[in-house]
């Protein structure tokens, strides 16, 4: 955990006379396992994709024609004959475009800072870049996930808001929301603070 005077003035602002539980420093916005999932499924489709700009305009660049059928009809295209390339060539390049995309979103999500966390005894507080988030213990819904080391961890933490998702072979699913704190020093330690404070806070009403 780092010292109060390291925390950025807002921070120190917002917090007030509030008693603090714990003052980490996030690594990154998301485990990287998260960020790593994006990026591989941008290299996948990027690597997918590519395979119909080779078919279609690779003769091209040899200055050879391209055959293919469109409406069950065959068209050539050609150096000197690019119309019939451009429907598909917009339609190619989408699929490019969503690939980059991803997979420019998946380096954004590695290098992304996760910025300071307090724990109070009715919050959690995040900043990053002069943006203040506080959380209400109570909004937690108590299942807690702990990754990596004691040194270098990550907390993921449930929330009691979520959306619902549709799946394309069964019924909608509730899929809550999340929270993390990765890449964080004495993880066990903090997991522990907050799985505390999350109780303390439980709105619910104890089952007799």
């Amino acid at each position: 955990m780092i010292e109060r005077d390291l925390m950025p003035q807002a921070l120190i602002d917002n917090v007030g006379n509030e008693n603090k539980d714990f003052l980490v420093k996030a690594a990154r916005s998301q485990p990287l396992r998260n960020s790593l999932g994006v990026l591989l499924f941008g290299t996948f489709w990027l690597a997918f994709t590519s395979i119909f700009v080779v078919a279609f305009f690779g003769p091209l660049f040899s200055g050879n024609e391209v055959h293919f059928t469109s409406n069950d009809m065959p068209v050539v295209a050609g150096p000197n004959n690019l119309k019939p390339l451009i429907l598909p060539g917009l339609v190619i390049g989408l699929f490019v475009l969503v690939g980059l995309v991803m997979f420019g979103f998946g380096l954004y999500l590695m290098q992304k800072k996760g910025g300071y966390y307090v724990g109070t005894p009715t919050r959690l507080i995040n900043y990053y870049r002069g943006t203040i988030r506080s959380v209400d213990w109570e909004q937690f819904s108590g299942d807690i996930t702990v990754s990596g080391t004691e040194t270098k961890g990550n907390i993921t933490l449930g929330m009691r808001t979520g959306k619902m998702v549709s799946s394309k072979n069964g019924p909608e699913r509730y899929v809550p929301d999340t929270l993390y704190i990765s890449g964080i020093p004495d993880v066990y330690e903090v997991e522990r603070i907050c799985r505390k404070r999350i109780k303390e806070n439980d709105p619910t009403p104890p089952v007799a």
